[in-house]
């Protein structure tokens, strides 16, 4: 007896084009829940807008991913951005990127107030202690993790290695290695492609129906829409100045702010682990904005919260501007001095999309441009372990000198200060990370428990 036929399958349908208001929900829900750094943000896009919405296929994410893989700044939050204005327009890319900072900044500016407000409890300093062995590991992970994917070959582990004996030994600055990396990867792409060639993401599984396939256009202006594009951002980037300059002049902190981490806007590729030595000895040597050891307090302080990780940049803002507050409030100003710097971190990044979504097509397929990425890929690794190598020195020792030896510039730890309950915790925090594989915000509460704990010990 043969079994009856069974019904074939209704063909999937794309779902229909949600509303902004509709949007704007998701992108808040995202906004709120987006902690564990880029890779976590980018696999919850992912299972929000591919996985249970369908608005945008499974292969447009990835195209989208690769493009923004392409620009200097946080990439999760472009591409909240670019989605969002796929969907939406620059309204929705607006809302969409806008909502992706706005928790986090909301969260670290207010930690940024306890912390200024509570620094000189013991109490405080003893949770440090442990957060900081934490931050030390969840680097050295990201270390490892970025290495495995950016270093391909010897020629890509010797850009890596280049860009760590560049900046640790020679002091050289970080944008001239991000410069120089590209300018290796674009030239070297065009004598022999295969070397820089960029491990794209690509999609495993066939695309389902989505309201941005295969079948969508990213629309294209004209070339005038183009030239207001970067009229409007670049004055809205440029806005603050001509608050602060007519007030404060070019001598206050809020113009040094501006200055500064405009800078760090266009070279931000890897993210806020591959800036933040950088951004520490600037601010610590140069500036005199924050106290040794403090970049690693703002760290911890952002892996706490959601939103991009770049926002440790915002808690420098806040401590520099609290503590030359040029005649306002140290509290007024610090919160300005913050939001300066979140202002000056991401309104570029509307800018590159804004500007280079509607042409990612001739971006995306420019070969000696995904090579120059590629270099730059693998110049951060050396940068992140630059970045490994300056916590584990002042997370572990009292005292790092600096060791002068011709054009060397060593850092150089004063061993008789070394922390013994600093290692055990560093001990600690690696068993969290590599052998137990906890997330983030487990092994950062676990030491900075074990932390408030040392502070009860009798010695």
């Amino acid at each position: 007896m043969t079994e009856p036929a069974q019904p074939s399958p209704l063909p999937l349908v794309a779902p229909p084009h949600p509303s902004l208001a509709e949007a704007t929900a998701v992108w808040a829900r995202i906004g709120l829940l987006s902690f564990g750094g880029p890779a976590g943000q980018i696999a919850l896009m992912h299972k929000e807008l591919v996985e249970e919405r369908r608005w945008i296929s499974e292969s447009r994410f990835l195209h989208a991913l690769n493009f923004c893989m392409l620009l200097p700044g946080p990439e999760a939050q472009q591409l909240a951005t670019y989605i969002g204005w796929l969907l939406h327009g620059t309204r929705g890319g607006i809302i969409a990127g806008t909502l992706f900072v706005l928790p986090g900044l909301v969260v670290i500016l207010t930690l940024s107030t306890l912390y200024a407000s509570l620094y000189e409890a013991s109490w405080v300093a003893s949770l440090f202690f442990g957060l900081k062995a934490a931050v030390l590991a969840i680097v050295i992970e990201a270390l490892i993790r970025v290495g495995r994917r950016a270093l391909k070959n010897g020629v890509m582990l010797g850009l890596a290695g280049l860009a760590f004996v560049a900046l640790f030994a020679f002091n050289i600055p970080f944008p001239l290695v991000i410069l120089a990396a590209g300018l290796a990867g674009y030239v070297g792409t065009r004598i022999n492609p295969a070397i820089f060639a960029a491990g794209a993401h690509r999609a495993a599984v066939p695309d389902l129906p989505s309201v941005i396939g295969d079948g969508f256009i990213e629309p294209r202006p004209p070339l005038a829409v183009a030239v207001r594009t970067v009229l409007l951002w670049l004055g809205l980037w440029l806005l603050p100045l001509a608050l602060i300059l007519p007030v404060m002049g070019w001598s206050g902190t809020l113009a040094g702010l501006w200055l500064f981490f405009s800078q760090m806007a266009v070279v931000t590729f890897g993210g806020a682990y591959a800036v933040l030595a950088y951004v520490a000895q600037e601010a610590v040597q140069n500036f005199g904005w924050l106290q040794p050891g403090e970049m690693l307090d703002g760290l911890a302080l952002a892996e706490t919260t959601p939103g991009p990780l770049v926002l440790v940049l915002s808690f420098v803002g806040f401590l520099a501007a609290y503590r030359d507050p040029g005649g306002l409030t140290p509290l007024l100003a610090g919160l300005l001095g913050g939001m300066l710097t979140t202002w000056v971190t991401f309104v570029p990044c509307f800018l590159w999309i804004f500007l280079g979504a509607p042409y990612i097509e001739r971006l995306r397929t420019n070969a000696a441009l995904s090579g120059a990425l590629s270099a730059i890929t693998a110049a951060v690794v050396g940068v992140i372990l630059n970045l490994a190598v300056w916590l584990g020195l002042h997370v572990n020792f009292a005292r790092v000198d600096t060791l002068q030896l011709g054009p060397l510039n060593l850092a150089s730890p004063d061993w008789s200060s070394v922390s013994w309950m600093a290692l055990a915790l560093t001990a600690l925090a690696m068993l969290c990370v590599f052998r137990l594989k906890l997330g983030v915000l487990w092994t950062l509460a676990i030491c900075g428990l074990a932390g408030l704990l040392v502070q009860l010990l009798p010695f």
